[in-house]
């Protein structure tokens, strides 16, 4: 059994690591330590508390959660009896929690917090499958079928057996289903991807040898558990690796976090390095002209070493004397706030802009940004600290091979590509041919077999004209603004390219205070004349670099965010096109009225 499964490869850094601390969570404003063993012992109650309710193997038991140790805990119990866990983003609503329970089957639910109780008990009626509801933060309710936490590891430490546990644990094999993760699906409902326990090793395996990672290291936990690139890398990884997983209070807390934990290494989506890249710029801005001067010139210096580092060639002395100069006046505060021991973030779930990482590594952060897909288990391909190549996702994973067909798009086959989509043979046919997995993305190899991509194939614009055109691109380009917070192109059958861009309003109102430009009413500010002439220049500076046919020729600032909640995002912060194009079709008509 070993390390072939995941519930063996928890009971055996359980066998090594013993009274150390696994895990670490902000409870009544303080940080609380959970050992190896303390999740072990959970763990088996609620394996037992599985067997003891009826759960066979291959059974599906789903996670409507936040992450927590909790998450874990469960996850680890269902997958150590044989089962087969779903988990469903905390921000999903009732019906779509419904969908996935439905489709997938799932026979309990863990939900976390009162109001997921509240969301399931509310679709509980059409779900005749469902045996029962635990609450992960022990939340009570007259409904019968709700039981706690607490009373479920009781049930299983008292009523269960220890020999069923062990026993179904040995019989679970690599090749068994492990998990069905629902894509989030930015057309249609989304569809469960099967993975099995060697999906997720063979993954974990690949990763643990490109990567310098150790059991002393604490890593800080913040994007969704459901989101596969952190269930696989700063979750499994870290428990591969003997790691501390420190879990983040939530986004807002993420800084605050970073400064109390001191991670070694942390995963996260470009947004998290989008806002930290714009916060220090606009805090240049607010220094003096000679501090300001002093910031640029440290960034030069540091643009030359990074280049020499990545052509791994010798630093001259006179230049290694000026970045020792820049890195103890400037690059030492932004490291500082990154918790002051961090060896490499990883960048995934969405194109990282090349000029982003670039800075961050010229201030000696390292960002390795990677490409995967849920169905991938999910990593494809990644920059390591050894190989690295700005603007690429880095290299093929050793243990998979990818091709580029006829039409750009590129297709994987490995040992991590999924088993199919649950319950859904012809669209899994339709995905998989002859063992490759069709990604659905554009990209090539270029000379030294980095990675690069332009576009999700589906997401191409082709305009009136016949120009093809990758929204992505041009939207990452633009949101390098620092008064750029969202933005959705639209051109698809269209003369030209337009764009509906939400302004980041703290910097939009900063600027507008000091051109004396009315700041009270944001509809009114958004068509001021001056704000406009701003956006205007600011994009046409950010697609300087762009062909023309790509270029911005008309937009709309909208006075709201697009949210998840309003459909129009998807969990994992992906633009659902589809339902943008109908919220603001009058927006969009505007700017192609002649």
């Amino acid at each position: 059994m070993a390390d072939d499964t995941i519930g063996g490869m928890l009971k055996e850094r359980v066998d090594t690591y013993g009274d150390r601390v696994m895990m670490k969570c902000k409870r009544d404003g303080a940080w609380k330590e959970i050992t190896w063993n303390e999740v072990n012992s959970r763990v088996r109650g609620l394996g037992q508390a599985l067997i003891k309710m009826g759960i066979e193997h291959g059974d599906r038991v789903a996670i409507f959660s936040p992450n927590s140790p909790e998450w874990q805990m469960t996850d680890m119990a269902a997958l150590s009896v044989g089962a087969v866990d779903v988990p469903i983003y905390a921000t999903n609503t009732a019906n779509q929690a419904k969908y996935i329970i439905a489709d997938s089957g799932s026979k309990i639910i863990f939900v976390g917090t009162e109001d997921h109780l509240k969301r399931v008990l509310e679709v509980k009626a059409n779900l005749p499958q469902l045996m029962k509801i635990v609450t992960m933060d022990n939340t009570a309710s007259d409904d019968p079928d709700v039981t706690t936490f607490d009373e479920m590891t009781k049930l299983g430490e008292t009523g269960g057996s220890a020999e069923d546990f062990a026993r179904r644990l040995a019989a679970v094999k690599p090749d068994d289903l492990c998990s069905i993760v629902y894509t989030s699906g930015t057309t249609g409902n989304p569809k469960g991807v099967m993975l099995t326990h060697n999906n997720f090793l063979s993954n974990i395996r690949t990763v643990d040898t490109l990567y310098e990672v150790f059991d002393t290291d604490q890593v800080l936990s913040i994007l969704p558990l459901s989101h596969v690139l952190e269930r696989m890398s700063g979750y499994y990884c870290s428990v591969h690796q003997g790691c501390t997983i420190c879990h983040a209070e939530s986004v807002d807390m993420l800084l605050v976090n970073v400064g109390e934990i001191k991670p070694h290494w942390m995963v996260s989506v470009p947004r998290l390095y989008e806002k930290v890249y714009a916060g220090v710029h606009m805090n240049v801005e607010s220094k003096k002209p000679i501090e300001q001067k002093v910031f640029h010139w440290a960034v030069g210096v540091g643009r030359q070493v990074s280049a020499l580092k990545l052509a791994h060639k010798p630093i001259p002395k006179l230049l290694q004397m000026k970045y020792n100069f820049a890195n103890k006046k400037v690059f030492s505060q932004v490291y500082e706030l990154m918790g002051g021991r961090l060896r490499f973030f990883v960048s995934g779930g969405a194109p990282l802009a090349k000029e982003i990482a670039e800075f961050f590594h010229a201030l000696g952060i390292l960002i390795c940004e990677g490409y995967g897909l849920t169905e991938t288990s999910p990593v494809i391909s990644c920059n390591t600290p050894d190989n690295v190549r700005f603007g690429s996702v880095g290299k093929v994973m050793p243990d998979q091979e990818v091709k580029i067909a006829d039409d750009g798009e590129i297709l994987v086959k490995g040992p991590n590509v999924m088993k199919g989509y649950w319950n859904k043979p012809e669209e899994t046919a339709e995905v998989l041919v002859d063992g490759w997995f069709h990604t659905g993305d554009i990209g090539h190899l270029d000379e030294d077999g980095y990675l690069h991509i332009t576009d999700r194939k589906k997401d191409l614009i082709v305009t009136a004209g016949g120009k093809n055109i990758a929204p992505q691109n041009v939207e990452n380009a633009l949101k390098m603004s620092r008064y750029i917070e969202q933005v959705a192109v639209i051109g698809d059958n269209r003369k030209f390219v337009s764009a509906l861009i939400v302004p980041s309003f703290v910097d939009l109102e900063m600027w507008a205070k000091k051109q004396g430009v009315p700041t009270d009413d944001r509809s009114k500010l958004l068509k001021d004349e001056r704000v406009i002439e701003l956006f205007s220049k600011e994009i046409d500076e950010q697609l300087k670099e762009f062909d023309r046919h790509e270029r911005i020729q008309k937009f709309v600032l909208l006075s709201e965010e697009m949210t998840e909640a309003a459909g129009l995002l998807t969990p994992t912060l992906k633009v659902r096109r589809k339902e943008v194009n109908q919220v603001f079709a009058d927006d969009i008509e505007g700017m192609y009225k002649k």
